[in-house]
């Protein structure tokens, strides 16, 4: 038996004890799971700062390793996030719909777990708390599967992670890691019937990967080429405020505007602003002809960048002449994760919001609200950008599946 497929295994095992744990067992877990890393803030660190100091070495670029790095105070928000799962309501057993059929039936469709969970994910170690917890608290065994660039700091936070859980009454094995060698990984992507879905969260090429190559289902996480469009009828102080939060707040996750759209009839007020403040917080605008034209230090824009998730201080920016151009626009480009309109007219929100076909879809707000927590889910497994399933920032319910429970009383079908 394989490395993976006895961990598959063992996780299958633990997975039955932790479908039946109440939520008092649960939120007890995710207690001792944020006290625990906060008892091992110095040890976590210590592992993360090997991974940090091989990236630089290695030429990561800084925004990769922002994404990598941690420190007392993310380790400590890590902790928080667990204690925030345990105060949130157990999707367990919730009936989402139920009613009394003709023949005396009692019919509930109830929610229950997956069962085992495997995640794929990229860099940031943050990852590894979060998805365990909302995993656990959603009652499902996870495989971790992090990146060889975190390989320290994600084996010193699953280990501390595994022994709370034990501390609580659960099975360790509720919470392992995978090894990172990519023939692992593909072993993980082939354990159908042990492993019941797989989630990556990454770049556009791993996700890729693992919904192309894997006999597991996948729920597909997208890459996040987000835009902020400048109506015709913005207010131009408005739109600069919000434009420079989602790019400039943390330009390394997926929620950060990444493609700036600005209607012709303000391009010229608009940009004259907009161009100098972007660049006094250092990003670089790849631009159209028409912004290239409109300040200095434009960079004259690819077709790959308008594709582009940069997640780095670069920003696309084109001038469109209409709402239905700017539309058009993000129909080709967008990654369907998040798209904002900045205008006061209501008719031009509602077309927007009727014909982008996004995950989330913003009126008058930064992008970078597209998140568990900021939507009051807690801690995200991540934000789907596929249409069955799960759509957007997905929470614990987003974590279940639902079976139906069917109650007689000597009822027989004639």
């Amino acid at each position: 038996m394989s490395e993976i497929i006895e961990l598959a295994r063992r996780a299958r095992e633990a997975s039955y004890a932790l479908a039946e744990a109440s939520r008092a067992t649960k939120d007890a877990a995710l207690h001792a799971m944020a006290a625990a890393l906060r008892a091992n803030t110095d040890a976590i660190v210590a592992a993360n700062a090997k991974d940090v100091a091989s990236a630089r070495e290695a030429g990561t670029p800084e925004s990769t390793v922002d994404r990598l790095a941690l420190n007392p105070a993310r380790v400590d928000a890590m902790a928080a996030g667990l204690e925030q799962l345990a105060g949130l309501t157990d999707p367990v057993g919730e009936v989402v719909r139920g009613y009394t059929l003709p023949n005396g039936l009692e019919l509930r469709q109830v929610r229950v777990p997956f069962g085992v969970v495997g995640i794929i994910y990229e860099a940031r170690p943050n990852v590894t708390a979060d998805a365990a917890g909302i995993c656990l608290k959603s009652g499902n065994a996870v495989l971790l599967r992090g990146s060889s660039s975190a390989a320290a700091s994600n084996e010193a936070i699953i280990a501390v992670l595994r022994s709370a859980a034990a501390s609580a009454g659960l099975p360790a094995d509720v919470v392992q890691g995978v090894p990172t060698e990519r023939a692992a990984v593909k072993e993980l992507m082939q354990a159908r019937g042990l492993v019941d879905v797989l989630i990556p969260r990454g770049g556009a090429g791993l996700i890729q990967t693992v919904v192309s190559e894997s006999t597991v289902p996948v729920i597909e996480t997208g890459v996040g080429n987000c835009h902020v469009y400048v109506d015709q009828d913005a207010d131009l102080d408005l739109a600069l405020t919000i434009l420079l939060n989602a790019k400039t707040q943390r330009p390394s996750v997926c929620n950060a505007a990444e493609s700036l759209l600005v209607h012709s009839s303000v391009a010229s007020d608009f940009l004259a602003r907009a161009l100098p403040a972007l660049a006094s917080a250092g990003v670089t605008v790849h631009g159209d002809p028409a912004v290239v034209a409109a300040g200095k230090n434009v960079v004259v824009a690819t077709e790959e960048d308008f594709g582009a998730e940069y997640n780095s201080l670069d920003l696309s920016a084109a001038v469109v002449d209409s709402l239905e151009s700017a539309v058009q626009h993000i129909r080709r480009y967008s990654s369907g994760h998040t798209d904002a309109i900045i205008t006061r007219s209501q008719a031009a929100a509602r077309r927007f919001v009727q014909a982008v076909d996004s995950a989330a879809v913003v009126v008058n707000a930064s992008t970078r609200f597209t998140d568990g927590g900021e939507f009051g889910f807690g801690a995200e497994i991540g934000i789907s950008t596929q249409k069955l399933h799960a759509r957007g920032p997905m929470g614990l319910p987003e974590m279940t599946s639902t079976k139906y429970v069917v109650t007689g009383e000597g009822q027989i079908r004639t």
